[in-house]
């Protein structure tokens, strides 16, 4: 299947490659097998990407089939830079994961020989875009790895399982766009609710967390039920329509979904995405959420959302913070971390409910926080998200996970959270979080902390103080996105997310764009000050984080 998915994928100037053509004298490597009905060309330059899988997929054809082959060696003339940084090999099962004594199965496996010892190095993965895998048994830290400080040994071992499938799609309205801010659920006959996400207007794309089984997907109950119903092709627009669509996971390979939809007769001049600032219901809402602090903020009607794990208190809960004596609607912190001492970071600031990035947490993390939650009192929940393959992916691990907390935002919570703060694992907040979970954005999706300025030594190391950034900021401040709040209703009605992602998309394929620098909160700057999407929040905030 990969070899096949592989040759596919080639781009062809003519319908067959003319190797004959090419000179094995000098740069090729022939191997010969007078015995075998197949022979293997392969043109490969050395120090790419794809040459580092390329040659892993050879060695594995050579090992299974043994053919013939020449494999010849067509570098680059010349380098300005080494293109390879990493090390690379490729995993694909063998009969020798399979145990000939008992039914054990071992799993295939990578090894890694004569890695440098003084160099600090991470592990990632590439995996089938379907798959959500995360380590499972791992002492040491993936995220930095020093082989010089693991003593005589200096031997380190990972395992990683696959945890979920992702199921994808695409959704379309005939003669439209996409209908982007559609909610979408998904679930079982017993259960219609256990995953929830809405529809992006970037080619209409959703994705949702599943395991092998029947699913059935249908629209969530509100303004995309009520304005639009699941449409067939085979259908000609009348209120005869499927309420669900049943999706069977049966392999690895996960699905790809398209979903058609249309308008109710009635309402096809109505807008989905409405301001609930223009909204009569959301106002008288709003005035009874202020009336009593004790409703539910969050009921978890599903049980388990998005297939996450989460720690779970009685109805109604309640959190004090400090001596102010606040109490009503959970305080959602949104955080993400790579490595042992961000981690540890996070585990001294759990005293309210937590919402991380489970793509990159450690194993020993994910075993301790249900032990830290107990103990003292928290809430937590584990949320994961596929990054697109539409969507130009960094290559550094770091600066995926910064992505993560900018780009995704209203897609990887549930659709009943409303709003959440982000707080970065190495930050020290010194200020009530019910004051600024309270804060009122005046409307606007965002609420950023600006950078201080008041310590004169630092000038030095402030970059927006000049060039670019002081062009563009004119005079206004610089936001860090450390620290910041975020109405995730205001920010899906807005649709902040797709906004986002078309500047993140335009300004990625250039390594010397803005999407490279480290601070996430360069997209949000780049058009928020002109859009006035977000709120700067009063200057005694950018005293509450450590710079």
């Amino acid at each position: 299947m990969v070899i096949s998915s592989s040759i596919a994928m080639r781009d062809r100037s003519s319908e067959s490659a003319r190797f004959e053509i090419l000179s094995a004298e000098y740069s090729a490597v022939v191997l010969n097998n007078e015995n075998s009905s197949i022979h293997i060309d392969a043109v490969v330059d050395p120090l790419s990407p794809s040459g580092q899988k390329l040659s892993s997929l050879l060695r594995v054809l050579s090992k299974c089939i043994q053919p013939s082959m020449r494999l010849v060696l067509n570098p680059l003339s010349s380098l300005v830079d080494l293109p390879l940084k990493n090390y690379y090999r490729y995993v694909v099962p063998t009969m020798d994961d399979f145990s000939s004594t008992d039914y054990t199965v071992y799993g295939p496996k990578a090894f890694f020989a004569n890695m440098p010892l003084s160099k600090t190095l991470t592990m990632n993965l590439d995996v089938p875009e379907p798959w959500l895998l995360e380590p499972v048994n791992a002492i040491h830290d993936l995220d930095n790895i020093l082989l010089e400080n693991l003593g005589n040994i200096r031997t380190l071992q990972a395992e990683f399982e696959l945890e979920a499938l992702v199921l994808t799609g695409h959704c379309t309205e005939k003669d439209h766009e996409p209908p982007r801010g559609l909610q979408l659920i998904l679930g079982t006959k017993n259960t219609p609710h256990l995953v929830d996400t809405l529809v992006m207007a970037n080619l209409g794309y959703w994705q949702m967390k599943v395991f092998p089984g029947v699913w059935y997907l249908q629209l969530a109950p509100g303004r995309s039920s009520d304005l639009y119903i699941l449409r067939e092709d085979k259908d000609d627009g009348s209120q005869d329509m499927p309420s669900s669509k049943r999706i069977t996971i049966d392999d690895l390979r996960g699905k790809l979904v398209h979903l058609a939809v249309v308008k109710k007769k009635g309402k096809e001049q109505e807008k989905l995405l409405v301001s609930s600032d223009d909204d009569d219901h959301s106002q008288e809402k709003k005035k009874g959420n202020l009336k009593s602090w004790n409703t539910n903020f969050l009921k978890w009607a599903t049980g388990l959302v998005g297939g996450s794990e989460h720690s779970q208190k009685g109805e109604g809960t309640s959190v004090e913070q400090g001596n102010s004596g606040r109490r009503g609607k959970t305080i959602n912190i949104f955080s993400v971390a790579s490595g042992h001492l961000y981690e540890r970071f996070l585990k001294i600031m759990m005293l309210i409910k937590f919402w991380f990035i489970k793509n990159y947490l450690s194993p020993q993390f994910k075993y301790v926080i249900p032990h830290m939650a107990k103990e003292y009192g928290f809430e937590y929940e584990l949320i994961t998200y596929k990054w697109p393959t539409w969507l130009h992916k960094q290559k550094e691990k770091q600066r995926i996970i910064w992505a993560y907390k900018i780009l995704f935002l209203d897609v990887i919570f549930p659709l009943a959270l409303e709003k959440v703060i982000f707080v970065d694992a190495d930050q020290i907040v010194r200020a009530d979080m019910g004051e600024l979970y309270d804060m009122d954005l005046g409307g606007r999706p965002y609420g950023y902390t600006p950078f201080c300025d008041n310590n004169k030594d630092m000038d030095g190391y402030r970059f927006w103080k000049q060039g670019f950034w002081k062009e563009h900021l004119r005079g206004r401040p610089y936001h860090i996105s450390a620290l910041y709040v975020v109405d995730l209703l205001k920010f899906r009605e807005t649709a902040a997310g797709d906004n986002l992602r078309v500047i993140y998309e335009t300004l990625s394929k250039d390594p010397n764009s803005l999407s490279n620098l480290d601070q996430a909160s360069e997209y949000s700057h780049w058009w928020f000050h002109f859009l006035n999407a977000f709120l700067s929040m009063p200057r005694p905030y950018c005293r509450v984080i450590r710079i």
